[in-house]
């Protein structure tokens, strides 16, 4: 069978196609050849520098903060402790260009303005570090805990931590002795030795700031595998925090407790001190604040609340406050002049209501006068013409000397923060200070602890603690014992920095003063009289309008013209335990009515013999001022 011949058709390419496929061969081989050398760039040229990189995204080094050590009180209870709270930490390489929307939902989530989450990543400044997180908010709630945990993917860059907190279980209470902390400041990081790092917990005021290093603890270390969008995938390496030390106060919570409830609602302070050590048994600071409220992260406006309230919250008036000690001060102005043996005990004047001096009348605070005085009626009715003489006789230098004898005029040495040392004035004092010669008139009110004499509720005191002891004079102290993080103990001992030396007559012609002023029924302090307990005390009234004016008027007027109201005592008077001051700010009556009742609470309390509230008759005679004004 003969084969059929096969016809080969052929088909051209037309031209104009034979030119797009070139084109085309062209621009996929450029395109080859582009992405050839970018390969190449990246892993040959710039390989090394894209590993470090890729490194850097995927795995990081976290900071782990440790706990800061608890705080007891001197009966083994907490005052200060720690506890977990959830911190919302923002990396915003994580977020790339996405960091202003991610704020946004952030702020959504947590129930806030976005404004309120700038300044926490303004304040890291250019000095972090690349891929430090940074702290947003601190202790966020359970209900903020779940709206961000299930919506991270629409959060790149945020995450949440389980960081220690500062916890303050008393809240208010013992608050500027114990103090607060803060994240650390810029200024605080350029003093610092490198131990600490930006968004980490310092002490700011207080014993959190006084003993800081002792209470830091040591940070750890994470080695993170994170996911792209800054996740937690798992924890490759880890080294464990350690933390901070233990301290045990000679704080009485108890006793702190009585204070503070003793003082109530009044502005003022009470500082107890054992006479036999200096330490500080309770320290009271009215009106006071809520540390927790630090520990957390303070707002803006919760800050400028506190600092421009006018009452000053924040001060520790007990070692900041500056009063003029009002007849307080007659105790050391009684000292000095049986020292320097101007008077006797059985010298006496005659209080006619005042004594006249150059243009001036300077009244006795007993309208009438109190007739023939000694210097021991002098104490304990609180006599100010008898003062007024002395003054004169030992003269403004005299007086100063002996003022400091008994610590006033100094710093007392306690490790608390600015702590102020008051005024005594003496003649060189006023020359330096004014430029002015000592006029003595002057003398006369800084006789009765008026004029330019101030001293602090801490430093009076003291004073009163000297008395007690015999004239040692003693560095107030609070912390017991320290216990390191490596289990080192150390037991703080009482120091002395002095003494009086004053005559065993002096102190005991003084001391029997005060203790009539507490237990004879013609003293100014009855009202601190604590059943079974003898109680050595002196009253006083610090005047806040000028000496001459209406001060039964002003008293009555305007809370902050009234006059404030002191107390010290110690007891029992034999055997002294506890020195105690109080101040009662613009109470608007004398020491013995309004600052009394509140040392004899807290004595009552610590001799265990507190029969409970006055009746209300009796509360209501403790609070209305006394018709003769009693110091």
């Amino acid at each position: 069978m003969a084969s059929r011949p096969v016809h080969v058709v052929s088909r051209e390419v037309p031209p104009e196609f034979q030119l797009r496929m070139v084109v085309a061969i062209g621009v996929v081989f450029v395109a080859f050849a582009l992405v050839g050398i970018r390969l190449w760039y990246l892993q040959i040229e710039r390989g090394a520098q894209m590993r470090y990189y890729s490194e850097k995204n995927r795995i990081r080094l976290v900071r782990v903060p440790a706990p800061r050590g608890v705080v007891y009180d001197r009966n083994g209870e907490i005052l200060v402790d720690n506890r977990p709270s959830f911190d919302v930490v923002f990396v915003p390489e994580d977020a790339g260009e996405r960091r202003r929307q991610v704020l946004k939902t952030l702020a959504g989530y947590l129930g806030e303005e976005e404004a309120g989450l700038h300044p926490g990543v303004h304040a890291a400044g250019s000095d972090r570090e690349r891929y430090q997180g940074i702290v947003l908010r601190r202790d966020v709630d359970w209900q903020g805990v779940v709206a961000l945990e299930t919506h991270q993917l629409d959060l790149p860059g945020v995450s949440l931590r389980v960081a220690p907190k500062r916890y303050y279980p008393f809240g208010p209470l013992g608050a500027h002795l114990l103090g607060y902390v803060g994240e650390v400041s810029k200024s605080e990081l350029a003093q610092d030795e490198g131990d600490y790092l930006g968004g980490d917990m310092v002490g700011k005021a207080g014993l959190e700031k006084a003993f800081d290093k002792d209470l830091r603890g040591e940070p750890g270390d994470q080695q993170v595998e994170v996911d792209a969008l800054g996740r937690r995938v798992r924890v490759l390496q880890e080294e464990p925090d350690r933390s901070g030390g233990t301290l045990t106060l000679t704080l009485d919570r108890d006793l702190q407790e009585a204070a503070d409830r003793a003082l109530g609602e009044a502005d003022g302070a009470i500082v107890a001190l054992d006479p036999r050590s200096g330490e500080v048994l309770a320290m009271v600071s009215h009106p006071a604040y809520d540390p927790n409220v630090f520990a957390r992260g303070i707002r803006s406006a919760e800050w400028r609340a506190l600092v421009e309230d006018k009452k000053h919250p924040l001060n520790n008036r007990a070692v900041q406050g500056v009063f003029p000690p009002g007849s307080t001060f007659k105790v050391a102005v009684a000292t000095g002049a049986l020292e320097e043996a101007v008077v006797t005990p059985f010298t006496g004047v005659t209080c006619a209501g005042g004594i006249p001096f150059g243009k001036h009348f300077f009244r006795c605070w007993k309208k009438g006068g109190h007739g023939p005085v000694n210097l021991h009626k002098a104490i304990v009715e609180s006599c100010d013409v008898f003062f007024y003489q002395v003054g004169r006789r030992l003269g403004v230098d005299g007086i100063a000397e002996y003022a400091h004898r008994l610590g006033l005029g100094l710093p007392t040495g306690i490790a608390l923060p600015h702590e102020q040392i008051g005024t005594i004035p003496d003649t060189e004092w006023k020359r330096r200070r004014f430029g002015q010669p000592w006029f003595e008139g002057e003398t006369l009110s800084v006789a009765i602890g008026q004029g330019y004499v101030t001293a602090t509720p801490l430093q009076m005191a003291n004073l009163a603690a000297t008395l007690a002891n015999g004239g040692t004079r003693r560095r107030p102290f609070y912390v017991k014992r320290v216990v390191g993080a490596d289990g080192k103990v150390l037991e703080v001992a009482p120091e002395v920095l002095g003494q009086a030396h004053l005559k065993k007559s002096t102190l005991a012609q003084v001391r029997e003063g005060m203790r009539d002023v507490v237990m004879s029924e013609s003293g100014t302090g009855k009202k601190a009289r604590v059943p079974g307990i003898e109680v050595a005390g002196k009253t006083g009234t610090s005047q806040v309008v000028k000496m001459g004016e209406d001060r039964a008027r002003a008293n009555r007027g305007a809370q902050v013209m009234r006059d404030h109201a002191w107390f010290i005592a110690f007891a029992p008077f034999d055997a002294p335990e506890i020195a105690i001051a109080c101040i009662v700010e613009h109470a608007g009556g004398g020491g013995g009515a309004f600052a009394a009742p509140v040392v004899q609470q807290v004595l009552a309390h610590y001799f265990g013999r507190n029969q409970g509230p006055a009746p209300p008759s009796q509360q209501a005679n403790a609070l209305r001022p006394p018709t003769d004004h009693a110091l």
